[in-house]
């Protein structure tokens, strides 16, 4: 028989699923999947419900609802100042991740070099691979994750179409700052390169940190896409709806390529993230300021168990060191102890990374956006298994 494509073919299963699957036989505490486990605000929900009561339950148009598109552009002005004309350059797509495959199917021409930034979100690299890209990875150095800019220029070449930067960063928790950002568009200036920004995270970010999109700096709104997700900020992840803005030159490909995609999405839901996007500051802050406690709250439990807690200023997601606990084996077999031991299942970070040899192995990623009750349940099991070893 013949072999299917060489990209996915090859891809084994998914670190998420076998340590979904695991938690699932062993009940334990499943801290290792990113999605909150409340149902995201009433308001929201229910003007998707009158949306599908009320209709139109029909295709949308392919860009999106005009509604959707205006919150999406409203909402770039009013939190970074961006002005964004709706009707070129605002696109809906079912989800980020649908988002990022959309603007590097559109963007990358086989033999192009595309720049990741590990550890990576998982999907990065086989999406460039597919399109007949080279994927050419720069490692950032824990326990802070200072971006090697040294070896970030050493990774820009004539090649290189363009640079996928996710701020604030999934797995680490990282949030470029103003001059790490200067010098990445330093570089796609001297190289002529595009950048796709992805920003699922941008309202969930700590006190004393700001999300910057790499877009609003001198130069760069003509060289920049970015993404966001009404999943994370509305904490509605099974909705799927995601969108893009960008100038028109880049985002006439990117709708072509989504129109052979997914065409369209489900325009209730558009409907409703409409609305949300329209939600006063105190919505944003709220979110932002439950999230950071969940994280203080998660870390103390960490530090209390043992581990080393690395900094985290935005996202769901904290890392920890379990070296302290004198486990002496991988970051994967020590998801895979805690699970059957603990009942409490992480995600080892060097899933994140496509050369296992560039990979700590020391360091675990834990979600915290869960009700306190569990948070406080997962950390008392660590606590537990901690004094066992």
């Amino acid at each position: 028989m013949r072999p299917a494509n060489s990209v996915f073919g090859n891809l084994g299963t998914t670190i998420f699923t076998v340590m979904s699957a695991l938690a699932t036989g062993h009940g334990a505490i499943n801290l290792g999947q990113g999605f909150p486990d409340d149902e995201g605000p009433d308001d929201v929900r229910a003007a998707a419900a009158r949306a599908i009561i009320d209709g139109p339950n029909q295709y949308p148009p392919m860009p999106g609802l005009p509604a959707l598109r205006q919150a999406v552009a409203a909402a770039n002005q009013r939190f970074y100042g961006l002005p964004v004309d709706w009707q070129k350059e605002v696109l809906v797509t079912s989800g980020a991740t649908e988002a990022l495959n959309d603007c590097l199917m559109g963007l990358l021409n086989p033999g192009d070099e595309a720049i990741i930034l590990e550890p990576a979100y998982d999907s990065y690299r086989p999406i460039i691979e597919a399109m007949g890209a080279k994927v050419v990875s720069v490692a950032l150095e824990p326990p802070l994750w200072a971006l090697p800019l040294e070896k970030l220029a050493a990774a820009f070449s004539a090649k290189t179409k363009l640079i996928l930067l996710n701020t604030p960063m999934n797995p680490t928790g990282k949030v470029f700052t103003r001059m790490e950002l200067q010098s990445i568009a330093d570089l796609m200036v001297k190289h002529d390169a595009y950048a796709v920004c992805d920003e699922v995270y941008e309202h969930l970010v700590f006190s004393g940190h700001a999300h910057i999109p790499l877009m609003t700096l001198p130069g760069m709104r003509e060289r920049c896409v970015r993404i966001g997700s009404a999943g994370k900020t509305f904490s509605l992840t099974g909705w799927k709806i995601g969108y893009i803005t960008g100038p028109e030159h880049l985002m006439t490909p990117i709708m072509k390529a989504h129109q052979f995609v997914t065409f369209t999405t489900p325009p209730a839901l558009q409907s409703a993230v409409a609305f949300g996007l329209g939600k006063d500051d105190s919505y944003f802050a709220g979110l932002a300021g439950s999230l950071e406690a969940k994280r203080d709250l998660m870390a103390k439990g960490l530090r209390e168990a043992g581990f080393d807690v690395l900094p985290t200023d935005g996202t769901y997601f904290i890392s920890a060191d379990f070296r302290p606990l004198g486990f002496n084996g991988t970051d994967e077999e020590f998801c895979r102890d805690i699970t059957v031991k603990a009942k409490v299942a992480a995600i080892p970070l060097s899933a994140f990374y496509g050369n296992p040899a560039a990979a700590p192995h020391h360091l675990a990623r834990f979600c915290f956006c869960k009700q306190d009750v569990i948070l406080t349940e997962a950390s008392a099991r660590l606590r537990a298994y901690a004094a066992r070893e």
